[in-house]
């Protein structure tokens, strides 16, 4: 009785979250359509493909046949959450999803949820220039699942396992909205912050994954009693597991801090300021000049 139950249930969880990502797609799309042809150049076509990319990563990470064999591998599930947090968040966050969601629905839906759409979009807003909370999301939902109770929890049951997904998505999408969503100038003013925000965010996943490695115990007893494909025994494939998550976390999250120091210590940035820096004196002396004499 439980084996027919939990097909139909997979399946319903199947039908419902492809049409999710396809209606979410298409709304997308109607919206960038009609966008592009009055601002050619606000959202180029890479951000399309960016968006579009990233719906289909968590298509893949969540009921693709690859999900699936979530319940026999713990390496799996770890690339399941490594690719929602880190691959597909920031994807979609770079096709500046806002407008084109926004543009893409039909104007009724619109007038009528304008109250409701402005409260999501203030609190990312205060989430953006508060980013620790942001960072506090994405650890907390990593350490957060793993612990072996909520691990084992999310493992034995279809609503917690589709919670678990969605956090890994929420989670994933908070922690890159400060750094996605920056402006240019918001980036260059915090820039040295979010190289640090991205350097501290791969410190508990390096403690995490380097105790799935060197731990030499089954930390998620689920993976014992369930059979393993390829013959992986179910302690070597948690230590690929944690290995998977150290080289993963180290490349996402340090090559971006390395590329926004490097940018902050090129010399085109340096000169780049220079001038503004050196002008603001002048503009000041220039302002009291002129209320000198106006005053005079």
């Amino acid at each position: 009785m439980l084996q027919p139950h939990a097909h139909m249930l997979s399946r319903l969880v199947l039908i419902a979250v492809t049409s999710t990502l396809l209606v979410t797609a298409l709304v997308y799309l109607r919206g960038w359509i009609a966008l592009r042809s009055v601002f050619p150049t606000l959202i180029p076509g890479w951000r399309l493909a960016a968006f579009m990319s990233g719906l289909a990563l968590v298509w893949t990470a969540v009921v693709s046949p690859l999900a699936a064999l979530d319940h026999q591998l713990l390496t799996i599930h770890m690339m399941k959450h490594l690719l929602l947090m880190t691959v597909a968040a920031p994807l979609i966050l770079a096709g500046r999803p806002t407008f084109p969601l926004v543009c893409g629905l039909p104007k009724l839906f619109i007038r009528s949820h304008h109250a409701e759409a402005g409260l999501p979009a203030r609190w990312l807003e205060y989430c953006r220039q508060h980013p620790v909370w942001c960072w506090l999301a994405g650890t907390a939902a990593v350490i957060g699942w793993h612990l072996p109770a909520a691990f084992q929890s999310g493992m034995r049951s279809h609503g917690m396992h589709a919670l678990e997904d969605i956090s890994f998505l929420a989670a994933g999408l908070l922690f890159w909205w400060p750094i996605v969503q920056s402006s240019p100038s918001a980036t260059r003013s915090l820039g040295w912050s979010m190289a640090l925000y991205l350097f501290l965010a791969t410190l508990p996943c390096d403690i995490l994954s380097a105790f799935l490695v060197f731990c030499n115990r089954l930390v998620y007893p689920f993976y014992s009693s369930h059979p393993h494909p390829f013959t992986l025994p179910p302690l070597a494939d948690q230590e690929c597991a944690g290995a998977l998550m150290w080289v993963w976390v180290t490349f996402a999250y340090l090559i971006p801090a390395v590329t926004i120091t490097i940018r902050m210590l090129s010399p085109s940035n340096s000169r780049s300021q220079g001038p503004i820096q050196a002008a603001l004196p002048g503009v000041a002396g220039h302002s009291r000049n002129g209320t000198e004499a106006e005053v005079a």
